[in-house]
């Protein structure tokens, strides 16, 4: 029986997996994200240990996922110190002597979400840190040269933020300066987990959030449309999202069933990613 590897490299932590043909997790191990080295050199003795025929990386961004490219396999220009243009694929493909599929992180959450809901056209979007966004039609990942870079679309400024100038390092007020969880910090001075749900910034997320996805609508007509991440672990964000979605579709285009349209992830602790891991590595088999 074969056995697949799913890796999910987050700026805080690596979570290593070997799951089976069936997608059950047979073993983990968390792995903190120290060093590019010492990162590396932990992952490989867990795969060495726990052995397995093929491996799916999804990884924090900007990655190059394209194969043709001389930095297939690197995680590129991240503010995330020390990581920033290092290969990720080669080290572990060449110790260990596997396929490794090398991917977004939340393309491995899409994929998982994909074959979880049994939808081959659907969006997903990862709100937290930062927020990044992945398109599955019929089934196959949507990019060209790269993967997408969903989190960094601009947005109409909510009229109670007016004077926010937003946290991404890039383009300050796009999508990810404006919705992204340290924004609700940058705004407050309090962490999001600790601000009480009746809070104005929520709303202000909410339009944010709702403005992403009725564009994504617009743009690609998905089936689904998922929402994870930590801001949307709040109970109260998901009933704000499609308010404002409602209000700013008015009727323009038919959702049938909204609460089946706009959802967060079927399994909780971002479980979707890892499914989604031991689905493309088996791929790498077939």
């Amino acid at each position: 029986m074969n056995l697949f590897g799913s890796i999910e490299a987050g700026g805080t932590k690596f979570l290593c997996a070997v799951g089976n043909e069936k997608n059950q997790i047979i073993t983990s191990e968390v792995i903190p994200t120290t060093t590019y080295e010492q990162t590396i050199k932990q992952v490989n003795h867990f795969f060495s240990v726990n052995k397995v025929s093929s491996i799916a990386i999804g990884s924090f961004g900007p990655i190059d996922n394209n194969k043709n490219s001389d930095k297939y396999g690197y995680i590129l220009n991240t503010p995330k110190q020390g990581w920033s243009n290092v290969d990720l694929v080669f080290p572990i493909q060449k110790e260990l002597d596997i396929p490794v599929f090398f991917t977004t992180d939340v393309n491995s959450s899409a994929y998982g979400e994909m074959h979880l809901n049994s939808c081959d056209n659907l969006i997903y979007y990862t709100i937290g840190t930062g927020i990044g966004g992945s398109v599955i039609q019929n089934g196959q990942f949507v990019g060209g040269v790269g993967h997408l870079e969903m989190g960094h679309q601009m947005v109409k400024k909510h009229p109670l933020d007016q004077d926010f100038n937003g946290v991404c390092p890039f383009h300050h007020d796009c999508l990810e300066g404006l919705a992204s969880g340290p924004s609700i910090e940058a705004r407050t001075g309090i962490k999001g987990e600790n601000i009480t749900s009746d809070s104005y910034v929520w709303d202000v997320q909410a339009f944010y959030i709702a403005q992403a996805i009725f564009n994504a609508t617009l743009i690609i007509r998905p089936k689904m449309i998922i929402l994870g991440g930590g801001v949307m672990y709040q109970d109260h964000m998901l009933g704000r999202v499609k308010a404002h979605f409602k209000l700013l579709m008015n009727n323009y285009i038919t959702i049938e069933n909204l609460d089946e349209y706009i959802k967060t992830p079927s399994i909780e602790n971002n479980c979707s990613a890892t499914i989604g891991n031991f689905l493309l590595a088996q791929k790498l088999l077939s």
